[in-house]
């Protein structure tokens, strides 16, 4: 059997904890052919060159006959479904991205997510709240779970009790992104049904009984574009509540972890609110919650560095890898919230630039200048700690912190 190819390296759980490495390693190269005939795009330059390239295409259609098999199974965010804007290109992205922002952002509704900071900070509190008396906390099922989960199931009209019915559908459609057996292909399909029904009838009620969230608002838009059909509807749901909540616990898991890891930046964010705004930026670039972008597609041959990639061909970017380019910045491997300048790709770029990204800033500089602040004492148990599966979706799936106490909300 042939040697593990670098980038296949990377998709093995073994190096989930500190893929960094490996990164680096593919980094000789800008563009790097794998013997399945896709490419990997692994420095900032190209990548951000790529994303911006209208020539490359998001829509898996697109993709030449040979890599066909299977590719629904592999790649598709909610296969069962229609594709999502993520999975579109224009003039459809725009229809599909336009639908969804109407009732999530600007210009229609430019008060939505800064509006919402004092209802944060009361989520965060209640949980931090919920621990006191404890001398161990687990910051991922204490915390940087149940959070984001909160604030989706709000904005959707998703009742939170609900929670528990929807994480198994949601673990086996992340857990199964660009790594799959026929076992994971199974439970991810049986998921996606499942939310596919169960997203349905939340919206027929809302049709019905509409009320402030965003299934309402999707259900009853009657501005100038239009869903083609409910399966393009509740793709965009399915989307929003699997993305509105995933990247985010992945951000701030990362997030606690490195601080954990740099008890300087730890102490500065409990003294220093402002802070909390280009830490989260430095944590984007340093420990991204989205690694890998997995769908593009050459419309027709294009050269990359030098490099031809044919028309309908996958092309990897490698976004946590470009991150950490030593030819876009300066000593790439350091945590430093005090650069003077941080550019990053936490976020994507060009026209599927993540959709929720101030929601996620905003709900990661809070919880974690109240976990700094609250936690007394905080010591990291398992260092490095359990990851999750999937390695486009990276995060840990436990981050262990033993404390002194929880200090009251009002002492802080």
């Amino acid at each position: 059997m042939a040697d593990a190819s670098l980038f296949q390296q990377v998709l093995d759980f073994r190096n989930r904890a500190d893929p960094y490495p490996l990164f680096a390693r593919l980094r000789a190269e800008p563009v790097v052919p794998e013997a399945d005939g896709s490419f990997v795009v692994t420095r900032y330059r190209e990548i951000v060159s790529l994303l911006h390239d209208p020539r490359m295409s998001s829509d898996m259609r697109n993709r030449a006959e040979r890599f066909e098999e299977g590719q629904d199974e592999e790649h598709d965010e909610v296969p069962g479904l229609p594709p999502t804007f993520l999975r579109r290109d224009p003039p459809d992205h725009d229809r599909l991205r336009r639908l969804a922002m109407r009732h999530f952002g600007p210009p229609h509704t430019p008060g939505l997510v800064s509006g919402l900071e004092g209802r944060l900070r009361g989520i965060v509190t209640s949980l931090l709240d919920g621990v006191v008396g404890r001398d161990r906390i687990d910051t991922v099922d204490d915390i940087a779970y149940p959070f984001p989960v909160a604030v989706i199931c709000e904005l959707l009209g998703v009742p939170p009790e609900d929670e528990p019915r929807f994480r198994g559908w949601v673990d086996a459609v992340v857990s199964s992104m660009l790594i799959t057996t026929a076992e994971q292909q199974r439970a991810r399909r049986e998921a996606v049904e499942a939310l596919r029904e169960y997203l349905g009838a939340l919206v027929a009620v809302r049709r019905d009984t509409p009320g402030t969230d965003l299934l309402s608002g999707f259900a009853t838009d009657d501005g100038p574009d239009h869903w083609a059909d409910d399966g393009e509807l509740l793709a965009t749901a399915a989307l929003l509540l699997v993305a509105g909540h995933e990247t985010t616990v992945n951000l701030i898991a990362n997030g606690m972890l490195t601080l954990l890891r740099h008890p300087t930046a730890l102490d500065r964010l409990r003294s220093e609110p402002d802070f909390a705004i280009r830490m989260v930026e430095e944590l984007l670039r340093y420990e991204p919650p989205i690694q890998i972008v997995s769908w593009r597609t050459p419309l027709e041959d294009v050269e990359v560095a030098g490099v031809p990639i044919p028309a309908g061909v996958p092309v990897m970017l490698l976004l946590a890898s470009g991150n950490r380019d030593p030819a876009h910045i300066d000593d790439p491997d350091r945590f430093d919230p005090d650069r003077p300048a941080i550019e990053h790709l936490g976020f994507g770029g060009g026209i599927h630039y993540c959709f929720g990204a101030p929601l996620a800033r905003l709900e990661t500089q809070i919880v974690l200048t109240e976990l700094a602040r609250r936690l007394e004492r905080p010591r990291l148990v398992v260092d490095p700690p359990p990851y999750r599966p999937s390695p486009v979706l990276r995060g840990p799936r436990h981050v262990l912190v033993d404390i002194d106490k929880v200090l009251p909300a009002a002492s802080t």
